[in-house]
């Protein structure tokens, strides 16, 4: 695998949270420094019209070319050239629309609409961080653990963790969850988890991308594997902290803390 070095003439390296890509080019967010559009030709422009100068970003979505920002003064799309408030008045930290209905994990729960009008769907007065729709599961990493919902049951099941799971994915049937400690919370299929260190490195997500599960850390990006009956982490890019990535073609996307935007190739 190659990484491109180029760097824009206005290279930036703000500690970015999240990233991704679409047919215009690339969206990174800065946690203090908002939204960036990356053309072909690597140039950067700032898509900050209508957003809150207060705003932190936190995620970033982008469904049916439509590029949403979860963000500390709630959710936002953008919209002919600037962003428009998405009615949410919460800390947003996760966004999906499925099918007509729009999904968000807050500061105060789970929320849903379908129409105009935002109703809470559960977990009042705790933080929601992420959330997996499978198709008979909705999974919640909260700030206690996580929790699954079953659609055929109509039943909740928790898991309390002790920990805020902050990321979920889904790898060889095991739910995998990321803790605020960096932590990696992996399903044993039989109604618990299993806590794994890997050398001490520090998980802050865990992304599935082209059919496979990369956990971007402190010390670089990671392919998720199971190998010799265990879990394995083999390195795809070292050298510098990862926070998100994204696929576009044979290209993986990577935001990093300290080293701006890298781009490497499959």
């Amino acid at each position: 695998m190659k990484t491109d070095t180029r760097k824009p003439w206005n290279w930036l390296l703000f500690p970015f949270s999240s990233i991704k890509s679409g047919a215009e080019g690339i969206y990174a967010a800065s946690v203090g420094h908002g939204v960036f559009e990356i053309d072909g030709d690597s140039n950067w422009s700032k898509l900050d019209r209508g957003l809150p100068a207060s705003a932190s970003i936190y995620r970033l979505q982008l469904q049916h070319d439509l590029l949403h920002a979860c963000t500390s003064e709630g959710l936002f799309e953008w919209a002919d050239n600037h962003w428009e408030d998405d009615g949410l008045p919460l800390a947003c930290y996760q966004y999906r629309k499925i099918g007509g209905t729009c999904f968000a994990a807050t500061e105060d729960g789970m929320w849903h609409r379908y129409g105009a009008r935002w109703e809470r769907l559960a977990y009042q007065g705790k933080q929601v961080y992420d959330f997996l729709n499978l198709p008979q599961f909705v999974i919640v990493g909260h700030e206690t653990g996580i929790a699954l919902y079953d659609k055929f049951m109509d039943e909740w099941s928790e898991f309390g963790l002790s920990r805020r799971v902050t990321s979920l994915s889904v790898y060889r049937g095991h739910l995998i969850g990321v803790s605020e400690l960096g932590e990696l919370f992996i399903g044993d299929k039989r109604g618990g988890f299993d806590r794994v260190a890997f050398g001490g490195k520090h998980i802050f997500t865990v992304a599935s991308k082209g059919g496979e599960v990369y956990a971007c850390t402190d010390q670089g990006l990671y392919k998720l594997v199971w190998a010799a009956n265990r879990f394995m982490l083999l390195s795809v890019q070292l050298g510098f902290a990862v926070t998100d990535v994204d696929i576009q073609g044979d290209q993986l996307h990577v935001a990093t803390l300290f080293h701006g935007i890298q781009s490497v190739q499959l």
